[in-house]
């Protein structure tokens, strides 16, 4: 019998480990983004672009606090046939089992040549 409880205890404590990392998942934490934008997106079309990735953010729970534009700048080496590319830096918050999702949109995205998602320290 001893043996069963000392399993059931530890089953129980794994149990309630999860939960917890599962609840500190569904914290909102700090990120950063650099995005690559396709450097022929100017003006108008470059607005849109840094709209329709800050509404992604906001869809997925996340907030924007800040939008950084470096400008445009040659890269290190060509992607896609491109030599430079409109760099973006952006300071988000959001929780972190949605940071799959908001990569695999940028991937698709044709006008996100790269993009590079960091979470801050706590």
């Amino acid at each position: 019998m001893a043996v069963e409880s000392v399993e059931g205890l530890k089953r129980t404590k794994k149990t309630k480990d999860k939960e917890t990392k599962a609840k500190e998942d569904n914290k909102q934490r700090d990120f950063e983004m650099v995005l690559i934008i396709d450097p022929e997106a100017e003006g108008e079309k470059f607005n849109t672009i840094l709209d329709n990735v800050n509404k992604l953010i906001s869809g997925l729970g996340g907030e924007v606090s800040g939008v950084e534009q470096w400008g445009k700048r040659k890269l290190a080496y060509p992607i896609k046939g491109l030599t430079e590319g409109n760099y973006v830096l952006t300071r988000l918050k959001m929780e972190p089992s949605m940071n799959k999702e908001l990569e695999v949109k940028l991937k698709i995205s044709e006008d996100v040549i790269r993009h590079l998602l960091i979470k801050l320290t706590d």
